[in-house]
C-alpha cells in the first residue's frame, strides 16, 4: 500500500499527468520492442531470424516483453474496471440462475476483448473472486484467445467471407459448450485457494463505497505488482518453450503428417498445436503457409485453435490458478471441441 491512504484527493494534474506519460511510455515500448530486437539480432548481430537459434533468441526477447507490457496494461485496466462493480453486479451480468445464458454473455465478452491467452488469467481471477460461476468464467477464458478481432481481420482478408463466419461460429460454440460441460461437473474445488480469496484491498468493494480515482489507480498499481510477482516464472518458462518449438516447425513437417490423405489430420493438427505458443495474429502466416501447401482448411484452423486456446504453455501459466484435474478437464473438452470443427470444416469447405 502507498503512502498516501484511502480517500485522501491528489491534484487532477498530478493524477492525469503521470498516467498520460505512463501510457504514452507503453505504447511506445510497445511499438519499439519488435523493431528493437528485429534490428539487434538481424541487423546488427547479421542472425538468420526465419529459423534456428536466430529465430528462438528472436521470439523469446520480442514475447517476452510484449506480453509483460500487454498483461501490466491489461491487468491495470481490468483492476480499475473491476472496482466499479459490485458482486452482485457481476452476477447479474454473467451468472445468475440461467448458467446457459451467462455463457454465452461470457463467451462474447470474451471475443470482444483484446486477451491472448496468458493475460485472460487476470481476468479469471476476477470475475472467480467476484462471485461468477466457474463454467461461466471458463466460457470467457476459452473464447478470449480463441476468437479475436485481429484474427477475424486477417482470416477475411486471407481466406475470405465463408471461412471467417464459420471459425468465429464455431469459436463462440466451443467456448459456451466447454464452459458449460465444465460448469455440469461442479469443479469448483479443483480452483486454487487464492482465487476465491482475493479481494480488492482485502474486501468486497461495492460501486457505491465511495472511491476516488485515486484508490482506484492505486489499485491498479497493487494489482500489477502482486500478479507478475506471482507468475513470472511460469511465464518464462512457457515462452521459453515456445520459442524453441518456434524455431525448429518447419513448414514441411506440417504438410507430411497433417494433409489431405491422412485421416487422422486434424487430431495431428491438434497435437502439433499444442505445445506451440502463439496468438492468432502470429499463427495466421503459418496457416496461410500451410493452406498454399495444399492443407485442408478444416485441419488449419484446428490447428489455429489449438495454438491459441490450448498451447502447453498456456497449461503452464493456468497452473497458478487451476489444480491439475481441472486443467485437464478444461484441455480436454476444449480439444474435442475443436477437433469436432475442424472434421467438420474438412466437410463442407473445399
Amino acid at each position: 500500500m502507498s503512502a498516501q491512504r484511502l480517500g485522501e484527493r491528489t491534484p487532477v494534474g498530478r493524477r492525469w499527468t503521470p498516467l498520460a506519460a505512463a501510457a504514452a511510455l507503453w505504447v511506445a515500448a510497445y511499438w519499439a520492442n519488435g523493431r528493437l530486437w528485429t534490428w539487434l539480432y538481424g541487423d546488427v548481430a547479421g542472425w538468420d531470424l526465419t529459423h534456428g537459434w536466430g529465430s528462438i533468441v528472436h521470439f523469446f526477447c520480442y514475447d517476452s516483453i510484449k506480453i509483460v507490457l500487454l498483461l501490466a496494461g491489461i491487468i491495470f485496466v481490468v483492476t480499475v474496471l473491476r472496482s466499479f462493480m459490485s458482486v452482485e453486479r457481476t452476477r447479474a451480468l454473467l451468472g445468475g440462475r440461467r448458467e446457459g445464458v451467462g455463457n454465452v454473455l461470457a463467451a462474447s465478452l470474451g471475443v470482444v476483448t483484446p486477451f491472448c491467452s496468458c493475460s485472460a488469467v487476470p481476468a479469471f481471477i476476477g470475475f472467480v473472486a467476484s462471485g461468477v460461476p466457474l463454467g461461466v468464467t471458463m466460457s470467457f477464458l476459452i473464447a478470449s484467445p480463441l476468437v479475436n478481432e485481429v484474427a477475424i481481420a486477417l482470416l477475411l482478408g486471407l481466406f475470405g467471407l465463408g471461412p471467417t463466419a464459420l471459425y468465429i461460429g464455431s469459436g463462440l460454440v466451443i467456448a459456451v459448450l466447454a464452459g458449460f460441460v465444465i460448469g455440469r461437473l461442479h469443479l469448483e474445488r479443483f480452483v486454487e485457494p487464492f482465487v476465491y480469496e482475493t479481494r480488492l484491498r482485502g474486501q468486497v468493494v461495492d460501486s457505491a463505497s465511495g472511491l476516488s480515482w485515486d484508490d482506484r489507480l492505486e489499485m491498479g498499481r497493487e494489482e500489477v505488482r502482486t500478479i507478475l510477482r506471482r507468475i513470472w516464472p511460469y511465464l518464462l518458462v512457457g515462452i521459453g518453450l515456445g520459442a524453441l518449438i518456434h524455431g525448429w516447425a518447419p513448414a514441411d513437417f506440417f504438410a507430411r503428417y497433417a494433409g489431405r490423405g491422412n485421416p487422422f489430420a486434424v487430431l495431428v493438427a491438434v497435437a502439433i498445436g499444442v505445445p506451440l505458443y502463439s496468438n492468432a495474429a502470429g499463427i495466421l502466416p503459418l496457416v496461410q503457409a500451410l493452406y498454399d501447401k495444399g492443407l485442408p482448411m478444416g485441419t488449419l484452423l484446428a490447428f489455429m485453435m489449438a495454438t491459441v486456446a490450448l498451447s502447453f504453455p498456456e497449461m503452464i501459466l493456468l497452473r497458478r490458478v487451476l489444480k491439475p484435474r481441472l486443467i485437464a478437464v478444461f484441455a480436454g473438452v476444449t480439444a474435442l471441441g475443436i477437433v469436432a470443427v475442424g472434421y467438420l470444416f474438412n466437410l463442407v469447405l473445399p
